[in-house]
């Protein structure tokens, strides 16, 4: 089965536009083209397609879906490679979790220092993200 670009697109769930920077970036193979210069898009290729937006989804950097994408293609061999590209990752977005909760929680400090109604010249929450003013 072979698929047009928008089509694609649509099972996928990836613009073209994203598509086309994937080929561009060499992790999507340039696909053939009809007599009309329409791209054509295999059964493999929308596979590796939705492969990528699968990492991508996860939150893999390009670079590591790179990496992955060419360790995918060596069945042979054992996967401690993508065991530590995923640990890597993992730890990554533990310490963006643990980074996001100390942020929420100082914005809800901020906010609760908050007068609604007030104006803005006493507003705590800009004063809190304003620059400090004593240096």
């Amino acid at each position: 089965m072979t698929f047009k670009i928008g089509e694609l697109s649509k099972i996928a769930s990836t613009k073209v536009v994203t598509i086309r920077y994937y080929e561009k970036l060499g992790l999507l193979p340039k696909p053939l083209r009809t007599s009309g210069n329409y791209r054509i898009y295999s059964e493999e290729q929308k596979d590796r397609l939705c492969f990528i937006r699968r990492c991508r989804n996860f939150g893999f950097s390009l670079d590591q879906v790179r990496e992955l994408l060419d360790l995918s293609s060596q069945k042979n061999q054992k996967c401690i490679e993508v065991d530590k590209i995923a640990g890597e990752h993992l730890i990554a977005i533990e310490q963006k979790t643990r980074d996001l909760s100390r942020l929420a929680h100082e914005l809800r400090k901020i906010k609760l220092s908050c007068q609604s109604g007030g104006r803005i010249e006493n507003c705590r929450i800009i004063e809190a993200l304003s620059p400090d003013q004593s240096s």
